[in-house]
């Protein structure tokens, strides 16, 4: 970043334009296993029209950008850049408007989704996308991310209806509509979902709501094997049953549970938390079903969160998955990676992961959305410890061929960032250069979070 550019944002931001080493260190990286990278200096904008002047200047000067949210992602998609700046979104966080009448609502890219939801706990719907962290809206826009919902609710794919997005050479483009459906010329809305900034900075979403359920029914069930909860997951998909979550947390998962989140009644074996929303008489319907599939795979007795309060400790347990495993060492760090495969072949690959990890010693807690059949391998390690590092990519190397193996895909939630290029060179390998030849056309000078997904030169 050369002087010209400091300066003139400077006279733009004033005191939202950061050198400073505490505050370029803030926002170097994510929740990944990366080292920090200080970009050059952090901005701050409020507005379309201030992430229009920021871009428009960088490009110019071919100044590199990384946009950055809550810092929540984990494939090292926010790591900052050396030569250039960061964006950080964190005051674009209004919600614009809610159409609770049609189930819709516009908001800048930094409204959380909790936040969201307790601005809407009054309209009766709300925004049923559920990844494990507060994560920004715009940020989850950005890397497609789904959660715990996603096999009743879908993912960010399934609910955003349009997008405002700020393209390298500053313009500001509006794309998709309210409505439920359009024919209206290419889907530029879905090119962006999942660009991971590098195409453009989304700074608003038009999203699709839903109506809060008549009923919502928490309960745990406790399998004698990993197999054996990961086959009645399997098969509660298989028999169509409208189920709204269904976790998988393996036994090394559920010990570490236990004693971050407190639980009681909950034994430290393969466990799965279901969620059935709809009305009381479809979910004593379909809690039948699932109580029976259960059972005939040696589940037990269904454990039933009584009322909101304990449906939350419930699932907060679940939300606090990574950090609980992050506390397991000090100054420690998490590889967590996921990978989604058909819903037939998910038993296969979670036995072959979990047989992987014990051949190679390695501490490996498991969570999964099993519903839609995405799960998580979280392995902790110590930094400074010799050789752990590189058994765990040994681990991660076997677990994508045998995904790949077993047709299923790389990343279900996380995206690619800059964990996960070589993977990405596996699985679509003869996709990369078209997707080369859109990141010229769009971001000609290469300033947008360059490095990320693919190289591009």
């Amino acid at each position: 970043m050369n002087d010209l550019v400091q300066s003139e944002l400077k006279k733009i931001f004033d005191v939202r334009f950061s050198t400073s080493v505490s505050t370029r260190t803030n926002y170097a990286r994510g929740e990944d296993t990366y080292d920090p990278v200080l970009s050059k200096a952090v901005v701050f904008p409020e507005t379309n029209e201030e992430v229009s002047k920021v871009l428009s200047l960088c490009n110019k000067h071919k100044v590199p950008v990384v946009p950055f949210g809550t810092g929540t992602s984990l494939e090292g998609n926010v790591v900052g850049n050396e030569k250039g700046i960061t964006i950080s979104l964190e005051k674009m966080n209004k919600i614009l408007s809610v159409n609770a009448e049609d189930f819709d609502c516009r908001v800048q890219a930094c409204v959380t989704k909790e936040q969201l939801n307790e601005y809407l706990r009054e309209d009766g719907v709300f925004f049923p996308i559920d990844p494990g962290a507060n994560a920004a809206i715009g940020g989850m826009a950005s890397t497609s991310a789904s959660g715990t919902m996603a096999v009743k609710y879908g993912t960010m794919k399934t609910v955003i209806t349009g997008l405002t997005v700020v393209l390298p050479n500053g313009d500001i483009i509006k794309t998709g509509s309210r409505t439920k459906k359009t024919s209206a010329g290419y889907n530029l809305t879905n090119l962006f979902i999942g660009s991971e900034g590098t195409l453009g900075i989304i700074t608003e979403i038009q999203l699709r709501l839903s109506p809060i359920p008549e009923s919502i029914m928490s309960a745990v069930c406790h399998f004698p094997s990993l197999e054996k909860a990961v086959q009645t997951a399997q098969q509660v998909i298989q028999h169509g049953v409208p189920i709204a979550r269904i976790e998988m947390l393996n036994k090394e998962q559920m010990e570490i549970s236990i004693n971050y989140s407190k639980l009681k009644d909950i034994e430290a074996v393969p466990t799965l938390f279901f969620e059935f929303h709809g009305s009381e008489a479809s979910n004593q319907e379909n809690i039948k079903i699932v109580e029976e599939i259960s059972n005939d795979n040696n589940g037990s007795s269904f454990k039933w969160a009584k009322d909101l309060e304990e449906r939350n400790k419930l699932w907060k347990a679940r939300w606090d998955v990574y950090y609980s495993v992050k506390a397991l060492i000090n100054n420690g760090r998490v590889y967590s990676t996921d990978v989604c495969l058909p819903i037939s072949n998910i038993t296969e690959c979670v036995n072959f992961a979990e047989e992987q990890t014990k051949k190679l010693g390695l501490r490996a807690p498991m969570v999964g959305h099993l519903g839609d059949g995405n799960f998580h391998v979280i392995l902790p390690y110590d930094p400074k410890e010799e050789g752990t590092y590189n058994k765990i990519r040994d681990f991660s190397d076997l677990l994508i061929k045998k995904t790949l193996d077993l047709n299923g895909t790389i990343t279900g939630e996380h995206g690619v960032g800059l964990h996960k290029k070589s993977y990405l060179l596996q699985e679509h390998g003869d996709c990369i250069p078209l997707m080369k030849c859109i990141k010229r056309s769009i971001d000609q000078n290469n300033i947008m979070n360059p490095g990320k997904i693919f190289d591009l030169n």
